[in-house]
């Protein structure tokens, strides 16, 4: 898996060649799945269905038991997900904010500068309702 980086703005990264993009590392996966968990369902217009379905299972009245399986299973159908092994989500109704961070295991793995491999990532994103 190839994917350009962003930086903590989320704009993408440019020059630096191929520094500029993570390669088979779980870091490409989490990115990944924040892109997923940022796009709302009817947002492409090239597949209209595409798209986390914040609208009509996660904002809103009603929507307590549909929330978190509709965004756990955004989540596991990224390519390269593996498995959750944590999952968080906040919904702060005064703010009409939602939050969900996660721990993502990955089918990559890499070394850090200790020799030890690691094939997790976390994840995180959050969303306003419109009023």
């Amino acid at each position: 898996m190839r994917v350009r980086k962003v930086d903590e703005t989320g704009d993408m990264v440019f020059g630096g060649n191929q520094a500029a993009f993570h390669r088979d590392v779980p870091e490409a996966v989490a990115q990944v799945v924040e892109s997923r968990l940022q796009l709302w369902e009817g947002q492409w217009y090239l597949d209209l269905d595409e798209g986390t379905p914040y609208e009509t299972q996660v904002l809103g009245k009603r929507t307590e038991t549909l929330r978190d399986p509709a965004l756990r299973a955004r989540v596991l159908d990224t390519p390269g997900v593996t498995e959750i092994a944590r999952y968080d989500s906040v919904l702060n109704r005064d703010t009409r904010g939602f939050t969900v961070a996660a721990t993502i295991i990955t089918s990559f793995s890499r070394t850090d500068h200790q020799g030890r491999t690691a094939n997790t990532a976390t994840v995180s994103t959050s969303v306003r309702e419109a009023r």
